[in-house]
């Protein structure tokens, strides 16, 4: 199970926002692979993973965005019932706790990716 890094942003919850984190990532020929977005009244929390983190994150401060990196947990999981409660279960065995998680798979697609940021990704590696 691979180790990641990921980008953390938080943006003025306003149109626009979103597009100009995607365009810096579009001009520096960063391709992102998984995001999420947590909104709040004034702000959203968005969290991605991208093909390139070192230039993900040097386009994002030259977009004037203060990102953060957090090393997750990267799970490919099979694209069938069950899947996320036995990973889940696997680390709450080795005392795991999942802080959040986000991923997709396609409905045709034979494996979906999950993204967990976790306590202590040490253990959860030796885990699963």
């Amino acid at each position: 199970m691979p180790r990641a890094t990921q980008h953390t942003v938080c943006l003025e919850n306003r149109p626009g926002q979103l597009a100009k984190l995607a365009g810096a990532l579009k001009r520096a020929k960063v391709n992102i692979l998984a995001i999420s977005v947590v909104d709040s009244t004034d702000t959203g929390l968005v969290r991605l993973l991208t093909d390139n983190s070192g230039k993900a994150g040097q386009a994002l401060t030259r977009a004037g965005m203060k990102p953060t990196r957090q090393s997750v947990l990267v799970v490919r999981l099979p694209n069938e019932r069950g899947a996320l409660e036995h990973v889940c279960a696997r680390l709450a065995e080795d005392g795991v706790n999942v802080n959040y998680a986000y991923g997709s798979v396609a409905k045709e697609a034979k494996q979906g990716m999950l993204v967990l940021g976790v306590d202590c990704l040490d253990t959860a590696l030796k885990a699963l």
